[in-house]
């Protein structure tokens, strides 16, 4: 079914919005660098879970009627899209940078399309349509190019500096292309169930998945002070050597980036197919870049200019591009 213009509209609104308070998650690796990626995982996910709770008793009514196998699904998506994406993608941002992990992380786009065509289950080409790969082709290239230019970019600075780990930045890449991995999974089985489940409230369903989230974060937290007690007290547990900061930043991406973001992004996962979806995230790529270079006090060169306006120019290019009925 192809999605009406208002929906088109609406649903590209609600990913930019998903995408700017997204990208705010991208700068709590380097604003506290000091903490190892283990502690800010559990520390944004247990303050995600609690801001949870009293949006969980507003929406006790909508929550009520998920069923068994819903709650399990809320699960599944909160460890993969929630946790294990987050610890790779902090661990990929202190080893090889804020803008190249968010680059890295930008072929989400080219991934996310690609994936969610290329399947080929009868009920979901029935339901969302297939994008033309010879329409498709033109916005994939052009997302491609725009990562790469930034990409180049960014190395050229890495080598300039002269002092890099190469072996830290290889494992901070192969975090990096992980978070890629978690997060292609993620938005194309989210919107399945959202798709599937036009009647259920997306607020509510991002609210499950923070209350999912809760007992996850609450345990590895507990794992790591305990670990933290055993090997000496290292990490000065329970909220690290600056303690207000961290509680401040983790409160925040809690409320805006996990449980506002999530619901902009269910609410454009119910309006657009999931190959047009996936596209859209480069929002959250072009948030996160502003935000690194903010933080660097640096203006862009050249190239991130040029990729920039690559990748704005294909998501322009396939917001033109209609699905085809099966």
């Amino acid at each position: 079914m192809q999605p009406s213009r208002h929906s088109l509209i609406t649903g590209t609104l609600f990913a930019l919005a998903a995408g700017l308070m997204w990208g705010l998650v991208f700068i709590a690796p380097t604003l506290l660098a000091e903490y190892p990626p283990a502690l800010l995982v559990v520390g944004r996910y247990l303050a995600f879970g609690l801001i949870a709770l009293p949006l969980a008793w507003m929406a006790r009514e909508a929550l009520r009627g998920l069923s068994r196998a819903d709650w399990l699904e809320a699960l599944k998506l909160s460890a993969v899209g929630n946790l294990l994406y987050y610890l790779c993608l902090a661990a990929a941002i202190q080893m090889t940078g804020g803008p190249l992990a968010t680059m890295i992380i930008g072929t989400l786009p080219v991934v996310i399309a690609i994936v969610s065509n290329l399947r080929s289950g009868a009920a979901v080409r029935a339901r969302d349509g297939r994008l033309p790969w010879a329409r498709l082709a033109p916005s994939l290239a052009l997302i491609a190019a725009g990562i790469g230019f930034v990409n180049q970019a960014e190395l050229a600075r890495l080598q300039a500096i002269g002092d890099v780990d190469l072996a830290r930045y290889g494992l901070g890449v192969l975090l990096a292309v992980g978070a890629v991995a978690c997060w292609t999974w993620y938005p194309i089985r989210n919107a399945d169930w959202l798709r599937t489940h036009r009647e259920r409230s997306p607020s509510a369903w991002a609210t499950a998945q923070g209350l999912a989230t809760l007992p996850l974060a609450a345990v590895g937290y507990a794992l790591l002070w305990a670990f933290d007690g055993l090997s000496g007290g290292a990490l000065q547990m329970p909220f690290g050597p600056r303690a207000w900061e961290f509680i401040g930043l983790m409160l925040a991406i809690g409320l805006f980036a996990s449980w506002l973001g999530t619901l902009c992004w269910n609410e454009a996962s119910q309006r657009l197919p999931p190959a047009l979806a996936g596209q859209l995230i480069v929002f959250e790529t072009l948030a996160a870049l502003a935000y690194a270079l903010m933080l660097r006090g640096q203006p862009p060169a050249p190239g991130v200019l040029v990729g920039v306006v690559l990748l704005v120019a294909g998501v322009l290019w396939a917001l033109r591009v209609k699905p085809q009925a099966a």
